[in-house]
């Protein structure tokens, strides 16, 4: 058996052979910061060293590899002078014999690439039966109505690393952003799948999202209805005026156009759907006027509630 390219994975994190999980954890992480490829570009020493970097957490994070492997180092010092020993090797001995080199016991001890090292929220696909790794990670942003509005820029962290999101103004809920090159670490190669973050926009009490377009529930008297008006409302950009036209009914649609959510060159409306909202208390004078118009009014609301009840 040969020991060429045999690889020491605890000299290469830089940790004792006694290191707790926690510390090959914390070793690994500091090194892929620093080794990562994206802060050494068409460095190809330094993309090899992350590999290898990768590839140690891969064995050393993993309780049954980093068995094997120290059973193998152990199987490597007792044959150092290349001799055989075939009469007191014992069965954890004689099933490294197998291997040529070290890469073939490596390529046997991985078998596939494993899902160690991810961060707790990237969605994984893999299975023992396929040989592609999905490397793709995937995140939910929940991002504020105005923030949808005006655009925004956040900041995630993303496998220790600070990653800036841009916002565009006019975003629509289930939109993904991808980023490239900025998901997960394939174990061992140090290739790096893409980011992709799906857009949820958070409930607002009072504008609710519909595409492009803005709506929104206001409150408007019985005389403003009947009567008409021109009222002053708040808006998603700012305070406007509106105009009731004489003899709306309640969940009336008003429109305004080019109000709503700007995405590119399209923009949305905003729409107001008018309720009919009367006072807890009325007043004596509300009262009397109220009355006057009972003893005045000619529609009767229920006749034709009365022809339909019947038949």
């Amino acid at each position: 058996m040969s020991f060429d390219g045999f690889k020491d994975y605890f000299k290469i994190l830089g940790i004792s052979r006694n290191a707790t999980n926690e510390e090959i954890k914390t070793a690994f992480r500091k090194l892929a910061r620093q080794m990562h490829p994206d802060l050494h570009p068409h460095d190809e020493k330094a993309e090899s060293e992350f590999k290898e970097i990768n590839e140690a957490y891969e064995i050393l994070s993993d309780e049954e590899k980093k068995k094997s492997y120290e059973e193998y180092i152990s199987y490597r010092f007792k044959n150092a002078d290349g001799k055989t020993r075939d009469f007191d090797r014992d069965n954890n001995d004689k099933r490294f014999d197998e291997y040529l080199n070290f890469d073939d016991f490596l390529s046997d001890l991985i078998g596939r690439f494993s899902e160690v090292g991810q961060e707790i929220y990237s969605n994984i696909s893999s299975n023992k039966n396929t040989q592609s790794l999905n490397l793709d990670a995937e995140f939910n942003l929940q991002i504020s109505f105005f923030e949808a509005l005006n655009g925004a820029k956040k900041y995630l962290l993303v496998n220790d690393e600070r990653i800036e999101v841009e916002i565009l103004k006019g975003i629509e809920s289930g939109s993904i952003i991808r980023i490239e090159n900025k998901g997960n670490i394939q174990p061992g190669k140090g290739k790096r799948g893409d980011l992709l973050i799906e857009i949820n926009i958070k409930s607002h009490p009072i504008w609710k999202v519909k595409g492009l377009d803005i709506y929104a529930d206001l409150p408007i008297s019985l005389d403003e209805l009947a009567l008409g008006a021109n009222i002053s409302v708040a808006s998603p950009r700012g305070d406007t005026y509106l105009s009731i036209p004489s003899g709306s009914l309640p969940e009336k649609k008003i429109k305004i156009a080019g109000q709503g959510l700007h995405n590119l060159d399209t923009q949305g409306d905003l729409f107001f759907t008018l309720k009919l909202k009367l006072p807890e208390n009325w007043s004596d004078d509300e009262l009397r006027l109220l009355d006057k118009l009972r003893s005045v009014r000619i529609d009767e609301p229920r006749s034709s509630w009365f022809d339909q009840a019947r038949t």
